[in-house]
């Protein structure tokens, strides 16, 4: 007992007084210990227990405080782990890192899935408590600033300086019925394909609503061009990058007033609209206010919100309402009734007339409890008063950090 005493204490702090060969065999011993945990799916049996024999040979060398012999035994350790894999091929250099980005991958890929997703928010639907991407044009004749001053631009505001000047005479192309650029988005970058009929093409990191912006001049869309005319010169302000929370959801109910982020399956849209929304069809993620729970009652009596009779009081939704600072101004009235001209391209708009009541389904069924998303910048959202309400099996999480671009004031917590 009293052995296993002093064994123990060899391993307290006082082990920093402890002669440097003492200290070496019980790193060595340890590192042995690990190299079979590790390796043990490539060990043969008798390879292990002779790893261990050494092992117990050089502990009791150690005990008995006997240095040349633990030194020796130290030796034979080392050759034996050394020797127990000589019939493997050692990893090249291209190898071993091709390896540890296999595991960074799987490991991201893991957290996308389950824990983090980042979103880029592509419209200004959630204007100003989030910013989509925007198109701002320049004079033809304004020069862009110098490199230093566009990559500082870039990285702290996600702004980037672009001029499309046309290299022929040409024209825009567009299809009878639909709209003339076509959806070119990778990943987390939004971008829409213009066609001309001289066969080239440019890519404006914008979705198709925004970038169309690049056409308009005072007199309206212009379509054709002539060689070395200016067709863009101005700048676009990309959308914040905001990281989703997918794991609350699984721990708690959603709750009204809080920013959220869903897919669109499922969400159905008719005429028109169903082109233009045709990613949406396809499952794409949308970003929005949280406004009602399953079980309320929605009404809109402009510029307030109405829940289940009474005046919403979640601070966020009220913040819209009574148009608090930059949530006021002639863009942002409060919350208003859909637009009865869009809405007719939807089967059935549920806040367009006044009086209208939105009632969201509180479903013992899987998946299918309702809610009602709507932008802060009603004024110019696509939302629930249009396409109803989102189920459950819609829901990703939600909005939790806004992580870049630094410089928007909206870098931080999402509220």
């Amino acid at each position: 007992m009293l052995r296993r005493m002093f064994d123990v204490m060899d391993f307290w702090p006082l082990s920093y007084f402890q002669p440097k060969w003492k200290k070496e065999a019980k790193h060595l011993l340890k590192g042995a210990k690990k190299f079979i945990h590790y390796k043990r799916d490539l060990l043969k049996p008798d390879r292990i227990a002779e790893i261990e024999s050494r092992r117990a040979d050089l502990s009791d060398a150690v005990r008995k405080k006997d240095r040349e012999a633990a030194e020796e035994a130290g030796k034979q350790l080392r050759a034996t782990c050394e020797q127990s894999l000589s019939s493997h091929l050692q990893q090249t250099w291209w190898e071993e890192n091709v390896e540890v980005l296999f595991v960074a991958l799987v490991v991201a890929l893991g957290l996308r899935a389950y824990v983090l997703q980042p979103f880029r928010i592509p419209t200004g639907s959630m204007q100003p408590t989030l910013n989509g991407i925007t198109v701002h044009r320049a004079p033809d004749d304004q020069k862009k600033p110098w490199i230093g001053r566009q990559a500082f631009d870039l990285i702290w505001h996600g702004r980037r300086h672009l001029t499309y000047v046309a290299e022929n005479d040409m024209e825009l192309r567009r299809r009878p019925g639909y709209a003339p650029g076509r959806p070119a988005s990778w990943f987390l970058f939004t971008r829409t394909a213009y066609d001309f009929t001289d066969g080239s093409t440019i890519k404006v990191p914008a979705e198709s609503n925004e970038s169309a912006k690049i056409f308009m001049r005072d007199g309206g869309f212009k379509t054709s061009f002539q060689q070395g005319e200016t067709i863009f010169n101005g700048w676009i302000d990309t959308g914040d990058l905001v990281l989703v929370d997918k794991i609350s959801y699984h721990f708690r109910k959603p709750k009204r007033g809080e920013v959220f982020v869903f897919d669109t399956r499922a969400i159905t849209t008719s005429g028109d609209t169903s082109r233009e929304l045709r990613d949406q069809t396809g499952g794409s993620h949308y970003i929005k206010r949280l406004c009602g729970v399953p079980g309320d009652e929605l009404q809109i009596e402009e510029p307030n919100l109405i829940v289940n009779g009474k005046i919403a009081q979640e601070p966020w939704i009220r913040r819209v309402m009574e148009r608090e600072g930059e949530y006021g101004g002639p863009t942002h009235p409060g919350y208003v009734l859909a637009d009865a001209r869009n809405a007719e391209k939807f089967r059935k708009a549920p806040l367009v007339q006044p009086g209208s009541v939105f009632k969201l389904k509180d479903s013992d069924e899987v998946g299918m409890r309702e809610y009602a998303a709507l932008g802060d910048n009603t004024n110019n959202s696509l939302d629930s008063r249009y396409w109803g309400a989102v189920h459950e099996f819609n829901l990703a999480g939600p909005g939790w950090f806004s992580l870049w671009p630094f410089g928007t004031g909206h870098w931080g917590f999402i509220r």
